[in-house]
């Protein structure tokens, strides 16, 4: 069984990108995550955090900057075999503490994973109340 301290948090490698598209690959098929093309994912390397457990990928997530106000934590995914032990909330202290260092206002996440946002200091409002709406244009992404 993997334990937690055995898991190092890193900045993604262009060595990384093909195993960090197939990793992606299994979310994409249960619908947890967007899919991301490879240029997609290129663009976005240098943002990307890695984790990883003796060379091997087991978590993800992107800190993507839109402006000086706002940033948001994209394509963050963790291998079951190691859900539980911190490892996501390990990569979203990282995507924020890159916010800070870049001092940016807000960070956004969406996500269907309620509790987990929470527990790591997200609200569902934005300061002074406000919220964030969408309206879907298409049945589907793709």
């Amino acid at each position: 069984m993997p334990e937690a301290h055995d898991i190092v948090i890193r900045r993604a490698r262009a060595e990384d990108l093909h195993t960090l598209g197939q990793f992606l690959t299994a979310f994409v098929e249960t619908g947890e995550l967007l899919p991301r093309t490879l240029d997609e994912l290129e663009e976005l390397l240098p943002v990307f955090w890695i984790a990883e457990r003796d060379g091997e990928l087991v978590g993800c997530a992107a800190l993507e900057v839109y402006s000086p106000k706002l940033a948001e934590i994209r394509s963050l995914a963790v291998a079951r075999h190691v859900q539980g032990m911190g490892v996501g909330k390990r990569l979203v202290a990282a995507c924020v503490e890159q916010a800070r260092a870049q001092n940016v206002f807000e960070v956004m996440a969406i996500s269907s994973e309620d509790d987990f946002f929470l527990a790591c200091g997200f609200n569902y409002t934005l300061p002074s109340l406000r919220r964030a709406f969408f309206l879907t244009t298409r049945e589907n992404y793709r």
